[in-house]
This record gives structure tokens, C-alpha cells and sequence, in this order.
């Protein structure tokens, strides 16, 4: 079986952040969206793996390549613009050819994983197999419609009367069959060849399309608030560990990890948090539910529920709360006020926060 991750997206919903640093590659719980996806895939036994990008050799593409100790095979297949999942599958044809394959939106997140699920298909190989979950707002995602023996025969887009509370996640397993569908179908109302409507085309030509019920965490990290709280709930599965160095007047609360080469000096770290390589902490709090990534440096701050990226430094900030920071970006106070901040910032920014 192979795989096809979608990671060609724009990040609108993360804009302007995203017009720096691709949403995929926003780190989630210390590791990338993008990366906890590929990892999902090896662990399900999948060695080869077609990435839709953007740019074939853009930053998603290269951070990939350049991903130290991932020995995936990866075909770069690059889409010129937004024209919908199952365009994906077309421009991917011939890296395709007849295998059987996983397509996986980069931008989701499947706490432990999709083996059950590849699994699953692989038990009853139907033409089509959704992945699905339980939500209590149908309305706001594409919908299932199953039968009595638990086959799609129905899909929905957004229903404003749902017939079924069981969401379309990020996860698709396809046979070959596939490929006519998507061939056959034409661009919706909003101009994209959507997969919904090829996984429809087969429903109404009687092929079998079955449903596997997802049962722990789902995510799409679209926005702020889901990276965040992706961010959270992926902290609380973290396994405290110390590679780095904590001076005698620091303290660690909870699961926290320091990674090699950080150091911690009059500081406290409540976890779940993670601090990341060669980062540097000096007369400040942070956590929990922080991750905060290689090179940074907090000082004299108070951090929680944040996301800070690589070679970021937050100075005299009294509390920093729900934020992203981009990478190498600057904030610091201009008022010894007290006060609390929430943040989406981009790379290489330089902020002062006001009082």
C-alpha cells in the first residue's frame, strides 16, 4: 500500500501567520503537524509516500528531505494551485498506478495513529473505506450517511439537517477504482474536484464504501484555537525526561521534557510542556501545555498554552497566554505593567507589548 499526504494548502484560516511558515510545518506537541502524520504512516508499515506540495522545492518539501533519520521513500508532486482533494488524486496517477493507497490531509492529527484503520480496510478491502468519527456538530463537516451493516450510502457537505452524526476525517484508503471516479466527476460550485463527490460516484454505481469508526483524538489544525488544543492534548501523553541542564534554583512540575543542550537557570517549567534544544531559560515561568522549540529564550516571562518556534526570545512579558510565536520572532515588553497577551506571530517579527 502506498500513501498520498495532501500538504499543498494556503494555511488562510492561520494567515498572516502562514505567510511565513506553511501551516504543516507548525510544530504540534515539539514535532511539525506534517511530521506526526509521516510518523503515522511508517508506524502503519507505509514506506512509500506521494507529498502534494505546493512548490517542489519549497520549505515543505525540504523540510521533509532534510528530516533527520526519516528514511521514508517520498515522491514531491506539486500542485500549481488549490483545486480540490480529488485533483490530488488525478496529478498523482502515475506515482499511484494500481496499488492500493492511504490519502492522508497533512493537516489533521490521529492521536495514536491510523494503523487500525489501514488495518481495517486491509481485512475487508472495499473499494472505498472513510474514516469517521463521532461529533456533536455535524453540520459543520462533511457528513457519513451508513446503512445497517455499517456501508456509506450517503455523503453530505455541511448539512443544515444532518442525517448522521459521523464526520469525514482526514483519513481515506482507496483501491485503484478510484481513478475513474475522480476522472468522471466535474468541479463543484466553489470550482475544485472534490473527493466527497468521487466517494459519491462510487456509492450511487453500487461499489462497496465502508466507514471506520475513529474513536480517540481528531484534529484539523486549522486555526489557532485547534493547533492549540491539539497542542494540549498531545502534551498529555508526554514522558518527562531531562537531557538538558537545570540549575538548583529551577524546578520541574509534572511531565516536563528539557531537551539536550537546554538550560534552565531560576526558572519553573509546569508540565505537560516541552523545552526544546539549546533553548534558554532564565528567571521565568512556563507551562503548562507549552512547547516551546530549539534556540529559544524566555526571560523574566510568564509563558502558558503557547507554541513557540525555533530561535524565538520572549523578554520581561508578564503573562504570555494561547499564543504561536514564529520562528526567530521577538516580543518584548515596553511597560512593567502587568497584563495578559494573546499572540499569532509571524517569523523573523519584532513586537513590543504594550502595557
Amino acid at each position: 500500500m502506498k500513501a498520498l499526504v495532501l500538504s499543498g494548502g494556503a494555511g488562510s484560516r492561520l494567515r498572516p501567520f502562514s505567510h511565513t511558515t506553511p501551516k504543516q510545518l507548525v510544530p504540534v506537541a515539539g514535532k511539525p503537524v506534517l511530521f506526526h502524520a509521516l510518523d503515522a504512516l511508517t508506524a502503519a508499515g507505509i514506506d512509500d509516500i506521494g507529498l502534494i506540495v505546493g512548490e517542489a522545492d519549497g520549505p515543505v518539501s525540504r523540510a521533509v528531505r532534510e528530516r533527520p533519520g526519516f528514511d521514508a521513500r517520498v515522491t514531491c508532486i506539486a500542485q500549481d494551485a488549490p483545486r480540490g482533494l480529488a485533483h490530488c488524486v488525478l496529478i498523482a496517477r502515475d506515482f499511484l498506478g494500481d496499488d492500493d493507497f492511504t490519502m492522508y490531509l497533512g493537516d489533521n492529527i490521529f492521536q495514536g495513529g491510523i494503523t487500525d484503520t489501514l488495518d481495517a480496510f486491509r481485512a475487508r478491502r472495499p473499494t472505498a473505506q472513510l474514516a469517521v468519527r463521532k461529533v456533536t456538530d455535524p453540520g459543520q463537516y462533511g457528513i457519513a450517511e451508513l446503512d445497517a451493516e455499517g456501508r456509506v450510502i450517503a455523503l453530505q457537505e455541511k448539512p443544515e439537517h444532518p442525517r448522521s452524526d459521523l464526520a469525514i476525517t482526514g483519513a481515506y484508503v482507496f483501491t485503484s477504482e478510484i481513478h475513474e471516479a475522480v476522472r468522471a466527476i466535474g468541479p463543484s460550485a466553489r470550482g475544485e474536484l472534490e473527493i466527497t463527490d468521487a466517494v459519491q460516484w462510487l456509492v450511487s454505481r453500487g461499489r462497496t464504501v465502508t466507514a471506520h469508526h475513529f474513536s480517540r483524538y481528531w484534529a484539523d489544525t486549522g486555526t489557532l484555537t485547534d493547533l492549540l488544543a491539539c497542542n494540549k492534548v498531545l502534551l498529555q501523553a508526554l514522558t518527562p525526561a531531562v537531557g538538558g541542564s537545570v540549575d538548583e534554583h529551577s524546578r520541574l512540575l509534572g511531565p516536563v521534557v528539557v531537551e539536550e543542550g537546554a538550560t534552565l537557570r531560576a526558572s519553573v517549567v509546569e508540565g505537560p510542556a516541552i523545552i526544546g534544544r539549546h533553548s534558554t531559560l532564565v528567571n521565568c515561568r512556563v507551562g503548562p501545555y507549552s512547547a516551546v522549540g530549539a534556540h529559544c529564550r524566555i526571560e523574566a516571562s510568564d509563558v502558558a498554552d503557547s507554541v513557540l518556534l525555533d530561535r524565538s526570545t520572549v523578554q520581561g512579558v508578564h503573562k504570555l497566554r494561547g499564543s504561536i510565536i514564529g520562528k526567530a520572532a521577538d516580543i518584548r515588553r515596553d511597560s512593567t505593567d502587568p497584563g495578559c497577551h494573546k499572540l499569532l506571530v509571524g517569523d523573523d517579527s519584532r513586537v513590543f507589548v504594550p502595557g
